[in-house]
């Protein structure tokens, strides 16, 4: 082990490391620069991160072998509903014969979103593309006999889309992985490693695969909970990833080792302390296609859940499943369409904005423009006239409707000229400017944005 001499600078211009005089400027800058929170470390961060948090709006798709019969993907063999044969008996009924890639992108495009994560592997292991690590493939394992993952990447940037990758890290049906369903496991690492570092450079030989062919914007890790960052080599795995392209970005689920926090289906109620996540969300219930699962969210629902998501700083990636024939279900298509109409009208509002105000200030989502000039209020159903802003201490110097450019009046209320409180904002909201989802209105301030957070005051003079 080498020994470090450290003298102060102060004291001495030098270190001596290992036998040799370096200035200690270079030295303290080289433990500085290693350090993940350093100024440095936080701008690179954030220089490769803004894309995502621009972006707002992901469409998830989950799509595999658990489409042909509409059954929970790789849980309904692993949780025993199913048994492992019967479930890869739906590799027959996997055709993609209505599978149009370009479709996909375009719908995808047409709804708002700026990017897609596809499931190119789940749990159960079936690949969509033609991985030379194995034969369980969509091209040498399925009725539809081609790698359908490479057209709806290119189909994707073709259309000017950012690419996500989902991987399961878990295979439950490699022969050499640990976990088989819940209640078989065929060994643990420590009591086998020549058998674990099989599945090491199988896994590891996929995703450096995927990452060549692909060079993806986003990778979308899941099933990180079966083992250790240790055991599945995590920090390796990252660097390999940002080898091939220094700009992907990761999510949570590589052990503590992503670039953002990726909480499911329930929308958090506070907001997070993470500066990047993402709330993946189903359209009805079900990941993946279910012919029985009719419960749909409605549009309105959609729009309210991605404008809470947004108001907090967030993204939402909102999941599809299409069927194993390729085709998107009609409710997805139409809930999709619903949604670009919505947020190809409120763009402004919604993309490469930054989180709104608290709630006490607008009883609803808010979003502010990047230089926080521009508040921008999501108002829900029919405000019956008007709405109440409170708190702001900027001079308002102008408020339309987003979408139509209506310019709306307001008044102030119970503002004094003896006391900081700024009154309360009364904005006019005739019904004749109500959009058919959720309105939104733009107010341009005077400057950043500035909110009173005090307690009111006590009159001291009248």
């Amino acid at each position: 082990m080498t020994r470090y001499n450290m003298t102060l600078p102060f004291q001495k211009n030098t270190v001596q490391v290992a036998n040799k005089l370096i200035p200690s400027a270079l030295i303290i800058l080289f433990f500085l620069k290693s350090l993940p929170g350093t100024a440095q470390g936080n701008s690179q961060t954030e220089e490769k991160m803004q894309w995502f948090q621009d972006a707002k709006l992901g469409i998830f798709i989950h799509w595999g072998l658990y489409a042909v019969n509409g059954i929970d993907e790789s849980w309904s063999f692993f949780n025993g509903y199913i048994s492992h044969n019967d479930y890869l008996k739906q590799t027959d009924g996997f055709t993609a014969k209505n599978y149009d890639p370009v479709a996909w992108a375009d719908l995808i495009k047409k709804s708002g979103a700026r990017y897609s994560v596809i499931t190119s592997k789940h749990h159960d292991g079936f690949a969509l593309w033609d991985s030379k690590f194995g034969d369980f493939n969509a091209k040498k394992a399925s009725a539809a006999k081609r790698d359908v993952l490479s057209p709806f990447v290119d189909a994707l940037r073709k259309d000017g889309l950012k690419v996500g990758i989902y991987y399961s890290l878990p295979d439950w049906s490699y022969q050499d992985y640990t976990h088989h369903t819940r209640d078989s496991m065929r060994y643990k690492p420590a009591d086998d490693p020549k058998r674990w570092n099989t599945f090491l450079h199988y896994y590891q030989g996929q995703l450096k695969e995927l990452s060549k062919t692909y060079n993806p914007d986003l990778w979308w890790f899941d099933g990180d909970w079966e083992h250790s960052s240790a055991e599945w080599e995590a920090p390796k795995v990252r660097q390999m990833l940002l080898d091939q392209n220094p700009n992907t970005i990761i999510n949570s689920r590589l052990q503590g080792h992503g670039d953002y926090a990726t909480p499911e289906q329930g929308m958090p109620v506070t907001r997070p302390k993470d500066d990047y996540w993402e709330l993946c969300m189903t359209l009805n219930n079900s990941w993946g296609y279910q012919k029985n699962d009719h419960d749909y969210k409605s549009l309105d629902q959609l729009i309210g859940i991605f404008t809470d998501v947004i108001s907090s700083g967030g993204n939402l990636l909102l999941d599809i499943g299409p069927k194993g024939d390729g085709s998107i279900p009609k409710e997805q298509e139409e809930l999709l369409t619903g949604l670009g109409r919505w947020t190809q009208k409120h763009k402004e509002a919604i993309f490469g904005t930054v989180a709104g105000i608290p709630k006490e200030h607008f009883y609803g989502p808010t979003t502010l423009s990047k230089d926080k000039s521009i508040l921008y209020l999501f108002v829900k159903g029919n405000p019956n006239g008007e709405i109440v802003l409170r708190g702001i201490k900027n001079k308002i110097n102008r408020i339309w409707v987003v979408g139509d450019g209506t310019k709306l009046s307001h008044k102030v209320v119970g503002k004094i000229y003896w006391s900081h409180y700024p009154g309360i904002q009364y904005i006019q909201v005739p019904d004749y400017v109500l959009d058919e989802n959720m309105t939104v209105l733009a107010v341009l301030l005077d400057g950043e944005i500035e909110l009173y957070r005090e307690d009111g005051s006590v009159i001291e003079s009248n």
